[in-house]
């Protein structure tokens, strides 16, 4: 029996590899602005996309219907633009040494997340001789990035820069401390404080442009919180926030990612046989075991020892052992009749048989975003379906 999308390109002479899928993460976007509708969505390419290409995600992503694009770090909008890209694009973390010029220069839409934040803004747009357009982050409660305290001074120095004609406000937004958990009561609390802060702005005179609250979770569970735009992340690459809740395919999105290797050792051990450093696995019976080139230099949790799953032959097998920095070990069973060579799927889509992001996730005592984000450079990236 074959692995389900055991057609799929390889590199040539690639020992293991990354499979993305881009028609997917389209379909997905398209299915994250049906349930949206009707507010829009932008779609989080931050993290180089979680580890599925920043370009072929932000693509893939407008083609689906997505209107705008989010990044965490200002490089990585630049790198939109350098890449072709010109949909609005919205960062939200700089260091106080930034050039913020280039962000106004290359059109990407600041945030601002503190006094000082707002000053750099303004400082920017003074030295380029016009307004800056920039969005708004409050704290509604999750104690990370965003203006918390000052909120109302906040408010009085933006409407003073609105007034001055140096700042155009192009959006107010803020992020939950517990989406995936939607009946927590800092879901309703956040919502009711978001409310109350775009209404502190409207009440200064700042129009607060598009409000937005939702990330995935939110997106999928919560209706009451999409404002005038939604922000999903994981559920673009067709994984769930919400796995308690249900799968991938239960919000008709699929997983855009399929990680690949080929058995490069099969042979046969003895019963009492140690393996891996520290033999914290040892054969029970006469067996055989495969060696996958894939390790924790390539992003394969080292927790996950004697417990991620991996797909050979149709069958599921678990790590036999520690995983090492390059390789990791399974016991493929006395009657494994394959060879090196042979098709190893580490993640892929639950759908087909396949161990998924969130398996892996389980077995290392993890979540599902850091199973993919963590797929290492040394993979060769394939890339399918793109238009």
């Amino acid at each position: 029996m074959t692995a389900p999308n055991a057609s799929l390109p390889a590199p040539a002479g690639a020992s293991a590899w990354v499979t993305v899928d881009a028609a997917a993460m389209r379909d997905n976007v398209a299915a994250l602005v049906r349930r949206a509708a009707p507010a829009e969505v932008m779609a989080v390419v931050k993290g180089d996309a979680y580890g599925h290409g920043l370009l072929t995600a932000a693509r893939a992503a407008l083609a689906g219907g997505a209107a705008r694009l989010g990044v965490a770090q200002l490089e990585e909008a630049l790198a939109l633009r350098a890449g072709g890209v010109d949909a609005p694009v919205l960062t939200w973390i700089f260091p106080p040494q930034a050039d913020l010029g280039r962000a106004l220069d290359a059109d990407v839409e600041l945030t601002v997340t503190s006094r000082w934040t707002l000053e750099a803004v303004l400082a920017a747009a003074r030295d380029r001789g016009r307004a800056a357009r920039a969005q708004v982050k409050v704290d509604t409660g999750l104690g990370r990035g965003g203006v918390l305290e000052d909120w109302p001074e906040t408010v009085a120095a933006l409407a003073a820069a609105v007034a001055d004609g140096a700042l155009e406000v192009t959006g107010t937004w803020s992020h939950f401390a517990w989406a995936d958990a939607p009946q927590h009561p800092t879901v309703r609390a956040q919502q009711e404080r978001f409310v109350e802060a775009v209404a502190q702005l409207e009440r200064a005179g700042v129009d607060p442009g598009v409000r937005h609250l939702a990330n995935s979770a939110a997106t999928l569970t919560n209706p009451a919180a999409h404002f005038d735009l939604v922000r999903p992340g994981l559920a673009v690459y067709g994984l769930s926030p919400v796995p308690d809740l249900g799968r991938p395919a239960d919000f008709g999105l699929r997983e855009a990612m399929r990680v690949t290797a080929r058995l490069t050792t099969v042979k046969r051990a003895r019963a009492g046989q140690g393996v891996s450093y520290g033999h914290e696995y040892t054969t029970d019976r006469d067996t055989v075991l495969g060696l996958v080139p894939m390790g924790y230099a390539d992003g394969v949790p080292r927790h996950a020892g004697n417990a991620g799953p991996l797909l050979v032959g149709g069958r599921v097998h678990r790590v036999a052992g520690r995983v090492c920095m390059d390789q990791l070990v399974l016991d493929l069973g006395p009657d494994f009749a394959g060879a090196a060579g042979d098709e190893v799927v580490l993640l892929g889509r639950g759908a087909d048989g396949e161990p998924t992001a969130q398996d892996w996730a389980e077995a290392a005592g993890t979540i599902n975003y850091e199973i993919v984000t963590r797929m290492g450079p040394r993979l060769p990236r394939v890339v399918v379906g793109e238009a």
